[in-house]
């Protein structure tokens, strides 16, 4: 794992979590986690919007049932994520949320929504398939994807909409079992600023993250 080629696609934030993934579930989280780390790239790098559509959907196509099948061999995301088919909906919305803020100009509340759900959904899937069903995976995925994303936006306007509905949301300490311990230190640590700052920013923001994955909370 550690030698992994898929960890070096992580932001520092996804890295950071993923040290304190157990054994169980880190295989799990680090294909989550590249996959989200490669539909971003499409997103960010696009110049031209329709090519990134065709790259997203290429993704989407392999995600969804019997479509890995029609993957090169090896495709490491693929091979990572191989355990979540059967629950390839739910990946293939965290395309659609990727591809909604690809889309949407200006960015509304629609499109920052579906990103939220997008991500969240992923999440739960993870947690359906290490422990059942998990409405705190899918709430803790969504204020994730809130707080990352306001953090990344440059425009005021678009920065406010986001903040705007982080303030409507239940910000309670996420419930969550051991297995889901990277998402517990991701929600954790978007529950710090709440959008206002990047989720690690100094020293901070290490120790809360030490703690969150030692304990959980």
């Amino acid at each position: 794992m550690a030698d992994s080629p898929l960890l070096d696609s992580l932001p520092p934030e996804q890295r950071l979590a993923l040290a304190y993934a157990p054994q169980t579930s880190r295989a799990l989280f680090l294909g989550v986690f590249a996959l989200d780390a490669k539909l971003a790239g499409i997103v960010r790098g696009a110049r031209e919007p329709m090519l990134a559509q065709l790259r997203l959907a290429w993704w989407r196509e392999r995600l969804a049932p019997g479509g890995a099948t029609t993957a090169p061999k090896g495709e490491p995301i693929l091979a990572a994520l191989a355990p979540l088919q059967g629950q390839d909906g739910d990946l293939a919305a965290l395309v659609d949320g990727w591809e909604a803020l690809l889309l949407a100009d200006p960015l509304d509340a629609a499109a920052i929504s579906a990103f939220a759900d997008g991500r969240s959904a992923a999440m739960a899937a993870l947690a359906g398939l290490l422990r059942g069903a998990d409405d705190e995976a899918r709430r803790a995925g969504r204020q994730w994807a809130l707080a990352d994303l306001a953090s990344r936006i440059g425009l005021p306007q678009e920065r406010a909409q986001v903040l705007e509905i982080i303030t409507a949301e239940d910000w309670q300490r996420a419930r969550l079992a051991s297995d889901l311990r990277p998402l517990a230190v991701l929600h954790g640590l978007a529950r710090r600023h709440r959008g206002a700052r990047p989720l690690v920013t100094g020293p901070g923001s290490l120790l809360a993250a030490i703690r969150l994955g030692v304990t959980g909370f």
